[in-house]
């Protein structure tokens, strides 16, 4: 099935799937390598880990929310350079829905942020990030009301129920209810569970999927469906620690 991402000023379908995974490490835990750049990431559609339910009460912000927004949209200007000089250079844009009672640039900054710690994807020059305006990009990420998040991914035939986040490169879709009320593995941790979210979906974009846990007791990788259950590992959102070494895990099909 050919999935189709529709909503706002985007009207855009996915690339060919990639010819392997980027991360694929028979034993231990190395620094990945660099995705080729004619290895996209797969178009697979798919719910996150980063997209589960997390109960009222340990959120992010008191921002009050649309449960139906308009579908109208709000882009975050860049505020900032390009993060990191090596590998794949990806340009991301950050567009929230109208009605979601959050301030565009201050969530542009934080994903922007993000995507500069020390701990994610610029590490070893893995990958480089630059903030842009519109289209062309390589990862936007939308924060839309229950509803819209419904619809949206319901059009690449995925049930949200009004509480999951779903991505389909290059598109992230994240419900405006799980970036507020966060989920149960990050309770009173918003910054770590934004973290995750963005550090999540920039990995797949860069051609890398699921891992599980490593060890009981250590870090799960930040490309671990965490929300499915931890298996024993910590929660943790980030690519490397800060030793820098890559937290991998063994390749889930």
């Amino acid at each position: 099935m050919l999935a189709v991402m529709y909503g706002g000023d985007l009207l855009r379908t996915p690339g060919p799937p990639p010819a392997g995974d980027g991360a694929d490490a028979a034993s231990g835990t190395p620094a990945p390598s660099r995705p080729s750049a004619s290895a996209p990431p797969s178009p697979r559609p798919k719910a996150d880990d980063d997209v589960r339910t997390g109960s009222p009460g340990h959120g992010s912000t008191g921002a009050t929310y649309l449960e139906h927004g308009p579908g109208t949209f709000t882009w975050a200007a860049p505020a900032s350079g390009r993060a990191g000089r090596g590998g794949k250079l990806v340009r991301y844009g950050v567009k929230l829905e109208d009605g979601t009672g959050l301030d565009a640039a201050a969530v542009a900054a934080e994903i922007d942020r993000i995507l500069r710690d020390d701990r994610g994807w610029t590490r070893q020059g893995v990958a480089s990030f630059q903030h842009v305006s519109g289209p062309p990009y390589d990862m936007v990420v939308q924060i839309v009301s229950p509803g819209t998040a419904d619809e949206l991914c319901g059009a690449w035939g995925l049930d949200t129920g009004g509480e999951l986040n779903c991505a389909n490169a290059p598109d992230l879709i994240v419900n405006v209810r799980r970036w507020v009320e966060l989920s149960d593995q990050y309770k009173g941790r918003p910054h770590d569970y934004h973290a995750l979210i963005i550090n999540h979906e920039a990995g797949h974009v860069l051609g890398y999927g699921h891992r599980g846990c490593p060890g009981p007791g250590k870090p799960a990788p930040a490309m671990m469906q965490q929300i499915k259950g931890l298996d024993g590992c910590v929660a943790n959102p980030w690519v490397y620690d800060e030793a820098g070494r890559f937290i991998d895990g063994p390749r889930v099909p």
